[in-house]
């Protein structure tokens, strides 16, 4: 039996989801947004997204895999701007690639992200904008500056469909809102 969870209801874009709620660590729930799949939320978030960015310079859109995989290729649809995705694994194929390490509040442990070795050469002395679906802890988003920083790209903006939290360097963050955390009453 599919045990009920707790929502959070938001609008996002002018879509309207109900978040469920999970435990991330004791006493600490947040609302999670899956857009995979979720063609008419990742259709209005890109064409949201991009009107936020008009003006930007920028040459690139660099995002972490996976699930900020369909904004990015929405974005860069609406844009004009191409995309590049950092991977959480080596591949064989991928030469001498950069990686760095970084926690997510969502795995809950040490993953790392790579650019590929023919993407480096596609961000070397260009500007991007940093892309993630949700910003939360900022480890991600940290990991993606330091990689293009590695690289020799130079980072124009950062962007994400939400941010998470109550930190106060997320109003640089180029957002279409806010999530709160939940915090369990003792």
């Amino acid at each position: 039996m599919k045990e009920k969870r707790e929502i959070f209801p938001i609008d996002i874009a002018g879509v309207h989801r109900d978040l469920r709620l999970f435990e991330v660590k004791p006493g600490l729930r947040i609302a999670i947004l899956n857009i995979l799949g979720d063609v008419e939320l990742v259709d209005a978030c890109a064409k949201a997204l991009a009107k936020k960015i008009t003006g930007i310079d920028y040459d690139v859109i660099v995002t972490a895999e996976a699930k900020s995989i369909p904004i990015a290729h929405m974005l860069a649809r609406e844009t004009g701007k191409p995309y590049l995705v950092l991977r959480k694994e080596p591949k064989p194929y991928m030469g001498n690639f950069i990686s760095v390490e970084t926690l997510s509040i969502t795995t809950g442990k040490p993953q790392i992200l790579i650019i590929d070795e023919k993407d480096i050469d596609q961000i070397k002395g260009k500007k991007v904008i940093l892309l993630d679906d949700v910003i939360s802890t900022g480890s991600t988003l940290q990991a993606m500056r330091l990689i293009a920083e590695k690289a020799g790209a130079q980072v124009a903006a950062e962007a994400a469909i939400l941010t998470e939290g109550d930190r106060a360097e997320w109003m640089q963050i180029i957002s279409l809102g806010h999530l709160p955390l939940f915090f369990d009453q003792k």
